[in-house]
Parts: structure tokens; C-alpha cells; sequence
């Protein structure tokens, strides 16, 4: 995609084991966002080691000048959110340049 002129920009977020618990929990407890949780999100809790693990392998593999990732840290959803946009806002005013 790259090579025919697109930019592309990826983006990672982080949240920690604590805050998702956290979550899940709010979710079940708050009626209008029950319908975000189920069994099944509680069953891929339980495989959250390996699923950082693949997540660490498909950055490293998948990284590159042309089109990075960005690892965000996402516990607090208004950073993250801002922390997008600066992003994408630096890499548009970066692709103006060129």
C-alpha cells in the first residue's frame, strides 16, 4: 500500500490487565454496556499472556519506516484518544511536506 502512494499508520492500544478487569467488571455491572461483555471475553481473558505475546510478534514483524505502529498506552481513554490524533496529525503534516 505504501508503495502506491498510501499512508499508513498503525496503532496499538494498551491497556493493562488491571484496567481491563476493571472494564469487563463495569460492563456487567452498568445495564446499557452489558451488551459489550459476554463469556467469551472472559474466556480470552484467561489467554491474555498469550495473546500479548502474539501481539509483541506481529509488531516486530510487521514494523517498518513506511508504515509504523504506535504503541499506546490506553488505560486512560481521553489520552489515548489525543494522543491518536496528534499522531495522525504528525504524519499527515510530515506526508504534506514530501
Amino acid at each position: 500500500m505504501t508503495e502506491a502512494g498510501h499512508l499508513v499508520i498503525k496503532f496499538w492500544l494498551h491497556i493493562d490487565d488491571d484496567e481491563q478487569l476493571r472494564r469487563f467488571q463495569e460492563r456487567e455491572r452498568v445495564p446499557h454496556k452489558r451488551h459489550k461483555i459476554g463469556p467469551e471475553d472472559w474466556r480470552n481473558r484467561e489467554k491474555r499472556a498469550a495473546y500479548v505475546e502474539a501481539v509483541n510478534t506481529l509488531v516486530h514483524r510487521t514494523h517498518s519506516k513506511q508504515a509504523p505502529w504506535h504503541l499506546i498506552p490506553a488505560n486512560d481513554k481521553r489520552f489515548a484518544r489525543v494522543e491518536i490524533i496528534r499522531r495522525i496529525g504528525d504524519h499527515l503534516a510530515k506526508a504534506l511536506e514530501t
